[in-house]
């Protein structure tokens, strides 16, 4: 069962993730698939923790669950790209939500990319990788 990934040569420790979804499940199962690959990882709970996270964390990609009590993924986005500081940060939202209007809002709040659940290990590391390379140099 389980796969043992190489951590990509063109990634560093440097590159860290932050996973925002309530369910710690689902965050257990995505921290696994990205330390494989050889990211740093850090967790938040909910979306308050996670504006609270991108500030004093300061991740280079932030891994958004949509549906989550109290402020949504879509919430978070907004309030990420209304920060000049955080308005480049690529955010990938990761949702269970498949209909266009939930993609659609996503990317009108400003994911950088939205993909639905499940994904394999392969295609989330690939797509975080992506996200990192299109990201504007400061």
């Amino acid at each position: 069962m389980g796969r043992y990934y190489t951590p990509d040569p063109r990634e560093s420790l440097t590159q860290s993730v932050l996973i925002v979804d309530d369910e710690p499940m689902a965050r257990t199962l995505l921290r696994l698939m990205l330390v494989r690959a050889g990211f740093n990882v850090s967790e938040a709970a909910n979306g308050f923790d996670a504006l609270d996270k991108v500030k004093k964390v300061r991740p280079d990609v932030v891994l958004l669950d949509v549906m989550m009590p109290g402020m949504d993924g879509f919430a978070v986005c907004e309030s990420i790209r209304d920060h000049d500081e955080t308005a480049d940060l690529p955010i990938i939202m990761l949702s269970a939500k498949t209909d266009l209007d939930s993609i659609n809002k996503g990317l009108q709040v400003g994911a950088t990319k939205y993909l639905t659940k499940p994904i394999s290990p392969e295609d989330l590391t690939e797509h975080v990788r992506e996200a990192l390379e299109n990201t504007p140099a400061i």
